[in-house]
């Protein structure tokens, strides 16, 4: 029997044949580097998988960290890791690829620890990687990290800074604990004021979904986007910012010479506060820089109040609804001269609340936001329309007179007031000239020769004796039932009017024209006090005359008339008001939406409401100086804010 053959190993050939032969057939079904092809959207996620979108790091950052032989040790000690790779780049061994894995190093570990010296670490690392001093080349535009570290040091902004329950950033002078050391932060607190406004609080907004509005805008920039709740440092009087309101505010931390300050233990930055209603970008480095700007949910913190919406009927009701009330003009910021005011005026049973995608998509536009101001007027809509005209009226005086008593704006002498449904019937009241024709329609006798007060004669004069307001330049009508609405003839209106509580103002003078001079009037003199309803039927004499009387000379006028469904417009109504009351003979523009009766949110309604203005704006800019050209030219204006 032969022996088998042995290789000087020891190992019998017949098994290395075996082993080569199976190493041969494994090296036949794969590789150890292969590929496999994606579809585009799977392929964009793992090439863009970061700290924010996948809470894991990016391949970038895993890169450096193989780099520098510390995969594993992130894996076992984060701490160590950043601490080691924050050496590395102090004493100038790593470049930006170091920098920015620092960033998502620290933020990705803040937010698994809870530790806020990492998140404020998150901010210094973005801010080193995004505008290094000279010596150090600034990332390339086309990076996709420069959007990550913009990213991560907003929200390090947000999360290194708050409070206690998160609800607020709490930016303050004091020393931070850093991981490598210790940030001294200088807030100045004149940023916290400004135009008679102090910020008292600012609530976070990266990380809010906003529900019920149309349209959400962001512009991407550098900073955190906070809503600010502010507060009068002098008390107000007449246009008041709306009680509630929230103010657009980015921050912006600030670090000279970051790359080197990564080398010190104590760093050292200041922190800037900008009113993006005013400013849209900052210098840093000496570069233009957009800001982080989200004016869409500072609204919808506003908008989120119940307050605003369970005004609506209680102002329907109750005739002295708004009495009660801080301002019946708000704005949703501080006076700006050069700004021409756009007054809001909402229709029946609504509030300033209806007008909000409209607020939304118009500030949207540079050219808007730059040059107006935008106020509201909110009044009991179930009073009289002619008694809330007046005060509209009267509200419109005394915020000129107090906001420029020298009289050295003359962008308040441009307004525009638009108005929706019965604020569209207030709007009408401000731009003409009635004369003695409404008392006329309704009375036999002329007004000083009735038997009344001199408190209710007064009423009434400032009521019915109408005289164009001399600020207002510009009316835009929508769905305005110039002609009445059909609706207030059903039965129910009728009804509705006995719930109505009225100012007894207007209770007192119906009363004393009922009892005192009753066979004076053409019509049931109780009527003249039974509310906006009445005042809004068809055959109501007040109503009619209004209609007939053409806008003052000098004053223009645009419509915007809904209309539902596809038929005949002449025919047709948007549910509430039909387009024959609507429409108004000579008008500048005249514009059919097909939308139903609250179409405020309609973007074609919208996008006329924005021609509109633009071209109010380029009529009245050519003559004075206004927006922002008018703040450049250092034009004195005295404000009395008492």
């Amino acid at each position: 029997m032969g022996r088998m053959t042995t290789r000087p190993s020891g190992v019998p050939t017949a098994s290395v044949l075996c082993w080569t032969i199976w190493l041969l057939l494994a090296a036949g079904c794969g590789t150890p580097v292969s590929v496999e092809r994606l579809d585009d959207v799977a392929a964009h996620r793992q090439l863009t998988a970061n700290a924010l979108t996948e809470s894991e790091l990016s391949t970038s950052a895993r890169n450096v960290l193989r780099r520098w032989a510390l995969s594993e040790r992130y894996d076992s000690d984060p701490e160590g890791a950043i601490a080691a790779l924050h050496a590395i780049v102090a004493q100038r061994g790593g470049g930006d690829d170091e920098v920015i894995t620092l960033a998502e190093m620290a933020f990705l570990y803040a937010e698994k620890s809870q530790k806020r010296p990492y998140f404020i670490a998150a901010i210094v690392y973005s801010y080193a990687f995004l505008f290094p001093e000279r010596g150090w080349e600034p990332p390339s535009p086309y990076d996709p990290r420069l959007r990550l570290a913009a990213d991560l040091y907003g929200l390090g902004i947000i999360h290194g800074f708050a409070s206690a329950d998160g609800a607020n950033v709490e930016l303050k002078s004091g020393v931070y604990k850093l991981p490598f050391g210790q940030l001294s932060l200088d807030v100045d607190p004149s940023g916290f004021e400004r135009y008679n406004r102090r910020i008292v609080a600012l609530a976070p907004e990266q990380n809010i979904e906003v529900h019920g509005l149309a349209n959400r805008y962001r512009h991407a920039g550098i900073g955190a986007p906070l809503a600010a709740t502010t507060e009068p440092v002098v008390a107000e009087r007449g246009m008041q910012v709306a009680p509630g309101m929230k103010l657009p505010i980015t921050a912006v931390l600030r670090f000279d010479a970051p790359r080197r300050q990564l080398g010190q233990e104590e760093l050292r930055a200041k922190v800037n506060l900008y009113n993006t209603f005013d400013t849209a970008t900052t210098t840093i480095a000496e570069q233009r820089v957009a800001l982080e700007a989200d004016e869409t949910t500072t609204l919808a913190y506003v908008l989120a109040s119940p307050e605003i919406w369970e005004r609506e009927l209680k102002a329907f009701f109750s005739g002295v609804f708004s009495e009660s009330t801080p301002t019946q003009l708000a704005s949703i910021d501080a006076y700006r001269p050069g700004r021409i005011p756009v007054v809001f005026v909402h229709g029946t049973a609504s509030s300033t609340g209806r007008w909000g995608d409209m607020i939304n998509d118009l500030l949207d536009d540079p050219r808007i936001r730059e040059r107006f101001q935008f106020w509201f007027f909110t009044y009991d809509t179930g009073n009289p329309v002619l008694y809330s005209a007046a005060l509209l009226r009267e509200a419109l005086r005394d915020a000129v007179r107090k906001l420029d008593p020298a009289g050295a704006d003359p962008a308040l002498r441009e307004m525009v007031v638009i108005g929706h449904s019965q604020g569209g019937l207030l709007a009408k009241a401000m731009v003409v000239d009635t004369g003695d024709r409404v008392w006329n329609a309704i009375a036999f006798k002329p007004l000083d020769e009735m038997s009344l007060s001199g408190e209710q004669r007064d009423l009434f004069r400032r009521t019915v004796y109408i005289k164009p307001m001399p600020n207002v330049r510009r009316v835009v009508f929508i769905a305005t039932p110039h002609r009445g609405s059909y609706l207030t003839e059903y039965p129910i209106t009728g009804l509705l009017t006995r719930f109505l509580t009225l100012p007894m103002r207007i209770v007192r003078a119906s009363a004393e024209l009922a009892t005192r001079n009753a066979g004076d009037f053409k019509v049931d003199p109780r009527n003249l006090g039974s509310g906006s309803l009445f005042g809004m039927t068809p055959n109501n004499p007040v109503l009619r005359v209004m209609a007939a009387t053409p806008i003052a000379p000098g004053v223009h006028a645009n419509s915007i008339i809904a209309v539902a469904g596809n038929g005949s417009i002449e025919d047709s109504d948007d549910g509430v008001v039909t387009y024959e009351s609507s429409h108004l003979d000579g008008v500048d523009s005249e514009y059919i939406v097909r939308s139903g009766h609250s179409t405020q949110s309609n973007p074609y309604t919208i996008a006329e409401v924005r021609r509109i203005l633009l071209l109010h704006a380029r009529d009245v800019c050519a003559r004075i100086p206004c927006g922002n050209s008018m703040a450049r030219s250092g034009a004195p204006v005295a404000m009395d804010t008492r």
